[in-house]
């Protein structure tokens, strides 16, 4: 693989996010020098389960900084500024006064800044302090999760920060790939806020201003059927469309149940959820993990175990594509990197550097000529990255399109195709409609916000006709994409070598849910699946109630693990003239971000559990309700105290009481050990005090704190408005509704959408036309059901 291979990225990002995008970078080629200060990476001397570290570097930092190298200094030493003069890629999280981004891209025009920060860099809470707790909570991620009237609860496994670097590295490479043509580089301000907004809020607030109906309290729920208790531990389903349901119905051996059609909605199952659960534990408790598992494959309803660190090893699946590979040093196991280009995997990583290994050592690449500066003018009439790119997007519900999402905000024109047979699956969301309005397959939340900025057409692929067109469409492609079984686009004739055949420059992205090959191969899974296959669910929930689904970010994360593959595919192109194969599959991007779980059981043989609201990171932390709460309507507090210098201000704001005293607290060591002695201390004062007053005198001392911000008024969030993070767009059908852009800003960008999502076969002529079909052969087309813009049956 050629890969990045001539890409220098200078890394000034710790814990999570960052080096989880430079890891994305250094795995595939790209040389990425690591700065640190004298004492190094706090990650270096970290371990979620406290695991006594005999002086080596941490196995998570081992596995993040990889083939990368080490020196010591700060951005203002010369040292480091002739390194980042001769680098294309910078990557920091650091304070906002370190680095002078607008003066750094002036100097350097070549040179791409990706700024990863809770808030981004503008906005009314760009300097507010915070922890990916606090970020869950006003994200509307938290607000999402939980079972009524009861706490609601955080993903686990900082998964916000898994996520924002997956997004990182797709923002950047593409910034750092039109520099490359251009002479110009960018700014990408990214928003962990809005990454974990646009992953884990389901578009709730869109789905209810489609209804027409404004819902006041909590918005949180749980999927169900989900993760159920088996007769020898936990099984996890899900039922996306009615049909699985059916399916589940008769799994459960209670097929009567089909004539309750208030079952078959999601709502309707809440809303008798004591009584469901008992029907489905009734089965599922009588019978092991596997013998459900077994059935329930045979009935293609998605289904998986429910994994954590210790028993996800074991994984037929995963065995058998030997997916988890030794470290450099032989030490523990961890993830693969989550694609394959031509059935080949990114090399295996070299050991992690030491801190400062390479001090001094790092050599200088030849020179470059500079382009010269641009004016405001020209920067907002600069092409996307991917302009004049072309994708095929045969992908369907969320993973596979907001893949192909990314890359038409990025500028590729992408034409959506569908059937009027088989419409994208995800359009079946919008059945919340049905009896409201005619067209309801176009008012579905989650399609109008994850097919913005392409173009639409129905083929039936099932007919020769349709995949003769289909075959048209890919000979003037620079891109197809597809997420089904891995049968089915073979059935349809469109196999990568008759792709290849079709047009040699022509890159194949395929995302199936468990890999081309292995048992598992023709498995159905959904993002729910990935959660409860791969740890994900087990760091999810309270700890005296069972593991629960984080409902939503492994979709996206699989997407931009595969656009991010289609990235280093496509410089493979540019090096050899041909297009790939390139395989990314869903549960491999997800073992990545729940890599943390197999690495502490690997490399020190402790099992990562779920904590509810509390995390190995801050102590004290949670959910507090504070004055004015009612059961089932409080008023949480979400604090976040995540270092010494926080409690000894969360101390002064409460007044010094006695209590908060003992010296055992002064570590985070001591307080996580006392959190249950410290929230005795803490909740009467709190419940005693006004909500928005006491966030306001927390954050101002420097306090990590925030509201459970609802997700039903996303677009509301006084920092996701200042920064535009929701777009208004006119829908030919749905009007004028906010959409979900993307969660970073390019300083060359003023608008991320351009255009709605397309209804149902809405450009068939335009497209068709273009491949010089007249009109009398598309009307028959439409006639004979090949094409068409309106679901058949409906």
């Amino acid at each position: 693989m050629h890969g990045l291979g001539d890409l220098r990225v200078v890394d000034f990002s710790s814990h999570i996010a960052g080096p989880y995008c430079t890891k994305l970078l250094a795995d595939a080629g790209a040389d990425v020098v690591k700065v640190e200060g004298p004492e190094g990476d706090p990650l270096r001397r970290w371990s979620a389960t406290g695991a006594d570290l005999a002086g080596e570097d941490s196995a998570l930092f081992r596995f993040l900084n990889a083939s990368k190298r080490s020196v010591v200094g700060r951005p203002g030493d010369p040292a480091i500024v002739e390194l980042i003069a001769d680098a294309d890629l910078v990557v920091e999280d650091l304070a906002a006064d370190v680095i002078d981004a607008a003066e750094l891209t002036a100097r350097l025009p070549r040179l791409t800044l990706l700024s990863i920060t809770p808030y981004g860099r503008t906005g009314p809470w760009a300097q507010r302090p915070a922890t990916e707790f606090i970020v869950q909570a006003e994200s509307g991620s938290i607000g999402s999760r939980g079972l009524p009237g009861q706490e609601p609860f955080q993903a686990g496994g900082r998964i916000t920060e898994w996520i924002g670097g997956t997004f990182g590295a797709v923002a950047a490479l593409a910034a750092v790939q039109r520099a490359r043509r251009s002479g110009r580089g960018e700014i990408v301000d990214f928003s962990l806020l809005e990454v974990m907004n646009y992953a884990s809020s389901n578009f709730i607030e869109l789905a209810f201003r489609l209804l027409g109906v404004r819902l006041e309290g909590p918005a949180q729920s749980v999927e169900t059927p989900s993760i159920e208790p088996t007769a020898d531990g936990y099984v996890g389903f899900c039922t996306n469309t009615a049909q699985q349901f059916s399916d589940f119905l008769l799994l459960i051996e209670r097929p009567d149940l089909r004539e309750d059609k208030a079952l078959f909605q999601v709502h309707g199952r809440m809303q008798r959820f004591g009584e469901w659960n008992e029907i489905v534990h009734a089965h599922t408790t009588r019978h092991s993990t596997q013998d459900l598992i077994d059935r329930a494959s045979l009935l293609r309803i998605p289904v998986a175990p429910v994994n954590n660190g210790e028993t996800v090893r074991n994984h037929e699946q995963l065995a058998a594509r030997e997916v988890f590979w030794k470290d450099p040093s032989g030490c523990f196991l961890q993830p693969r990197p989550p694609y394959r280009i031509d059935d080949q995997s990114p090399p295996r990583p070299r050991p992690a550097p030491r801190l400062g290994e390479h001090t001094g050592s790092i050599e200088a690449r030849e020179a470059r000529s500079e382009a010269t500066g641009s004016s405001s003018a020209e920067e907002a009439g600069r092409p996307l990255p991917l302009n004049g790119l072309r994708v095929l997007d045969l992908t369907a519900w969320w993973a596979g399109p907001s893949a192909s999402h990314m890359l038409a905000t990025l500028g590729a024109e992408v034409i959506h195709v569908e059937s009027i047979q088989r419409p994208d699956g995800m359009r079946t969301t919008g059945g919340m409609m049905k009896g409201r309005v005619e067209d309801w397959w176009e008012y579905s939340a989650f399609f109008l916000s994850a097919n913005t900025n392409k173009r639409g057409i129905t083929l039936d692929l099932t007919r020769p006709r349709g995949v003769e067109i289909a075959k048209k469409l890919v000979a003037h492609s620079d891109v197809l994409i597809e997420n089904f079984t891995p049968r089915v686009i073979e059935n349809f004739g469109l196999d990568w070598p008759t792709v290849h055949a079709l047009n040699p420059r022509t890159i194949m992205v395929r995302m199936p849910a468990f890999g081309l090959s292995g048992p598992w191969r023709d498995n159905t899974g959904f993002a729910q699946t990935m959660e409860q296959m791969t740890g994900l669910a087990w760091v999810t929930g309270h700890r005296d109630d069972q593991p629960r689904i984080q409902r939503g970010p492994c979709d996206p994360l699989a997407g931009m693990h595969a656009t991010f593959a289609l990235l280093v595919a496509l410089e493979e192109r540019e090096a050899s003239g041909r297009g790939s194969h390139v395989e990314c599959t869903m549960v491999e991007g997800a073992l990545n971000a729940a890599a943390e779980q197999l690495i502490e059981f690997t490399a020190y043989g402790a099992l990562m559990q779920r904590d509810g609201n509390r995390c190995p990171e801050a102590a004290p932390q949670g959910l507090y309700p504070c004055r004015g709460s009612e059961p089932g309507r409080e008023r949480w507090l979400a604090l976040s105290v995540a270092s010494d210098a926080h409690w000894a201000a969360l101390q002064r704001v409460m007044g010094h009481p006695g209590w908060a005293r003992d010296a055992a607290y002064a570590s985070l060591a001591g307080r996580r050990a006392a959190h249950d002695a410290i929230d005795a201390g803490l909740r009467p004062w709190i419940a005693e005090r006004e909500r928005d007053a006491l966030i306001a005198e927390l954050v101002a001392a420097g306090v990590p704190a925030g509201q459970v911000w609802n997700p039903r008024e996303s677009s509301l969030h006084p920092q996701i408005a200042a920064r535009g993070f929701y777009e208004e767009v006119r829908h030919p059908v749905a009007g004028v509704q906010p959409i979900p852009s993307v969660p970073f800003r390019y300083a060359s960008v003023e608008r991320w959408v351009r255009s709605p999502a397309p209804t149902l076969g809405q450009h068939n002529r335009e497209v068709l036309q273009e491949l010089g079909i007249p009109d009398p052969e598309i009307e028959a087309l439409a006639a004979e059901g090949v094409i068409g813009q309106r679901p058949e049956g409906a």
